[in-house]
């Protein structure tokens, strides 16, 4: 077990969900990053996803690339991320997972990187332009290190695609609410609902939804049916518009409105 299942386990017993943040590491620096994860996690993060800088995110819509663009700029590198996060492991256990592009993980070494980034603290990766047809070898080296293998599933994803990440993915599951790159929308599908249900019935790993949440209101409405509720985009977007200390303070109010939205929908779910 680990701090992502341990994580799950709580909030099941509390009759809770999960809420997943986004922010992209090394933007604007890795230093703020390391400032801000302990900061989300106060503010309401259950698990905090960091995003691997690369120069070719197709997967991601213009918020995320220039997210992307600036935590390049400033030499953010995969191994400067490991290290930012062993730092933050010597005074937060927020579970952390990496989500970017298999590129920067190939040139690394992938058994060398599953090591690293266990022995660094890392909880679980994803990666979104690896398929689980082609994450066999991936996710062996990772398995033997115990990190956490977690693979995206779509409104296109059919049935033989779903049994297969079903019977590869590890730690948690990722339900794509919509179709296309990531970025906020002005409502959340009306199919999650059905989608997600499905899928969870299934399984017995989470199921979370993210892409396309940027509201209160949809967090709560999403965390109605499912394990776990991710947010990228909104977030990110704050650094576009701020700096120090008004940048952390924005993000933790974001984090924590976004949290109790979700609370105010677990009376819905879970009745006394």
């Amino acid at each position: 077990m680990g701090r992502i299942d341990d994580t799950f386990r709580r909030l099941r017993k509390e009759r809770n969900v999960a809420l997943i943040t986004f922010i992209t590491a090394g933007d604007p620096e890795l230093g703020v990053t390391e400032r801000l994860i302990p900061r989300l996690a106060e503010a309401g993060a259950d698990i905090i996803e960091l995003g691997v800088p690369f120069s070719d995110p197709m997967a991601d819509g213009p918020t995320i690339q220039r997210a992307s663009e600036r935590a390049l700029s400033s030499g953010t590198s995969l191994e400067g991320i490991l290290a930012m996060v062993r730092r933050v492991r010597a005074h937060c256990q927020v579970p952390l997972v990496l989500m970017g592009y298999f590129n920067p993980i190939l040139q690394y070494g992938t058994e060398r990187f599953a090591r690293d980034a266990v022995d660094a603290g890392v909880d679980g990766v994803l990666l979104v332009d690896l398929p689980p047809e082609e994450a066999e070898e991936f996710r062996k080296s990772a398995d033997h290190c115990g990190l956490r293998t977690i693979f995206l599933l779509t409104p296109t994803s059919d049935d033989a695609r779903i049994r297969k990440v079903l019977k590869m993915g590890s730690g948690f599951l990722y339900y794509v609410s919509v179709t296309g790159v990531t970025g906020a929308r002005q409502q959340v599908a009306v199919t999650v609902a059905e989608r997600v249900a499905a899928i969870r019935q299934k399984t017995r790993l989470p199921v979370v939804v993210g892409f396309g949440v940027s509201t209160p209101d949809q967090a709560a409405q999403l965390a109605l049916q499912a394990d776990g509720v991710v947010v990228g985009s909104a977030l990110v977007k704050h650094f576009e518009e701020l700096h120090g200390p008004e940048l952390e303070h924005r993000l933790a109010d974001s984090v924590a409105a976004l949290k109790n939205g979700m609370i105010t929908a677990k009376a819905a779910r879970f009745p006394a």
